[in-house]
């Protein structure tokens, strides 16, 4: 198809008197992600629920590859995957038959299942039940049953939420794999280092409409401050001096400071999206 995989105009979506979204439109195009940031009831959840089908838009329009996502399509369920915070998975199955039974439902005759659990850590734990796995190997599980079908378009919420260090990277790269491969990805986290290394733009949203997309580069560049921070030597102790790049005079400070035999280190600095966030809501993320 041509366009975008996830195209969303006004929608809107109300739980009696309170509106939990207002109104918001974005899209994702193929092979793309979209980071999908906000503090915990800013309207991620619902928003997802939408565009995957558990509600409908109280007014709006989304579609998912060109379809209406109020219509009950199967051709577009099956090129969509996703993985929720809620694990459902079947605990007395082992990891092999959850994977084997969920592309079943997909029509697909001949998955390849153990590749996918090898993606994401599991082959050597492929013939073991469910029910004998930590936290984070169950989130592992729900990542590897929405990369099973190769869909097309994917809706990440948390991905990495329990797992290691180690395992996160693992799980991040699977993600840039999979739209390298060209499917769509809606990405909700509260992990700002995951959102800036994973995303192509983010989107900010918060009380229920998007308050700043672009890429994280250029809104890093609107909100912030470039700055330098350097260490020198003071006598038996070590002195930091930041230097704002934007200031008259900081080019030749810099470079006094450069020259100095008391130099330590010099560090790039720049605003974190948690600090643009903050500035543009006066909320954090995490909140």
């Amino acid at each position: 198809m041509t366009g975008p995989a996830i195209q969303v105009e006004n929608i809107a979506y109300s739980y009696g008197d309170l509106q939990a979204v207002k109104g918001i439109s974005f899209d994702v195009q193929p092979g793309e992600i979209l980071g999908f940031l906000g503090p915990n009831g800013a309207g991620k959840s619902t928003t997802i629920k939408m565009l995957t089908g558990q509600m409908s838009p109280k007014s709006g329009v989304a579609r998912i590859l060109g379809r209406d996502i109020t219509k009950d399509d199967p051709e577009v369920q099956a090129q969509i995957g996703v993985c929720f915070e809620e694990k459902n998975l079947y605990l007395n199955m082992s990891a092999l038959e959850n994977l084997d039974f969920y592309a079943s439902l997909f029509g697909i005759k001949d998955p390849d299942s153990m590749e996918v659990l090898r993606r994401v850590g599991l082959a050597e734990r492929a013939k073991d039940r469910v029910h004998s796995f930590s936290k984070g190997m169950r989130q592992r599980m729900m990542i590897s049953r929405a990369f099973i079908n190769k869909p097309k378009v994917l809706f990440l919420d948390e991905p990495t939420d329990g797992l290691d260090p180690v395992t996160s990277a693992q799980i991040r790269a699977t993600i840039k794999e999979e739209a390298e491969r060209g499917a769509a990805v809606l990405l909700t986290t509260h992990d700002m280092f995951e959102a800036d290394e994973l995303s192509d733009r983010v989107a900010f949203i918060n009380d229920g409409e998007i308050v700043a997309l672009d890429t994280a580069d250029n809104l890093k560049l609107k909100y912030g401050t470039r700055s330098v921070k350097v260490r020198l030597r003071d006598g038996d102790s070590v002195r930091e001096e930041h230097i704002a790049l934007e200031g008259d005079g900081s080019s030749a400070r810099l470079a006094e400071l450069a020259a100095s035999p008391n130099l330590m280190t010099i560090h790039t600095e720049e605003a974190t999206l948690e600090n643009i966030f903050i500035e543009l809501t006066g909320r954090g993320l995490a909140g």
